[in-house]
């Protein structure tokens, strides 16, 4: 059965794309840490990232970096910060999360946003990434 974020890849379960391309996806997280949690996804589903192939992790890490970029020019934060945990979904992704203190990388965070204000975010990150 097909991972969530396969689904979402797919365009079968909505999300609030930032960046995408042939490979891989960027969307905001729906419970994010922080303002801006933005997930990177490869397409192909894989359920832990060193079982990449090694060619396509490197492109991950390029275009989260290009992601963290555009986050870091959008979201008012001291950094962004990048966690690779995948235990809630079995599929690599990456987390970038804008932080301006050591707990905006706990999570059990749950910053609260309403649809609008997911699907401004996201249109706004959109702008400010150069893939």
């Amino acid at each position: 059965m097909a991972t969530l974020f396969s689904q979402i890849a797919r365009g079968e379960v909505p999300c609030y794309k930032v960046a995408e391309n042939s490979q891989f996806l960027a969307f905001l997280d729906i419970r994010p840490n922080a303002k801006g949690h933005t997930l990177c996804i490869p397409k192909k589903e894989v359920d832990k990232i060193f079982d990449l192939e090694e060619e396509i992790y490197r492109e991950l890490m390029l275009f989260a970096r290009k992601v963290g970029i555009g986050l870091e020019k959008t979201v008012d934060c001291k950094r962004v910060g990048m966690a690779v945990v995948g235990l809630e979904v079995p599929h690599v992704h990456v987390h970038l999360i804008p932080l301006n203190k050591m707990s905006d990388m706990d999570f059990s965070n749950n910053y609260q946003m309403s649809e609008e204000e997911f699907q401004k975010l996201a249109d706004d990150i959109c702008e400010n990434v150069v893939l």
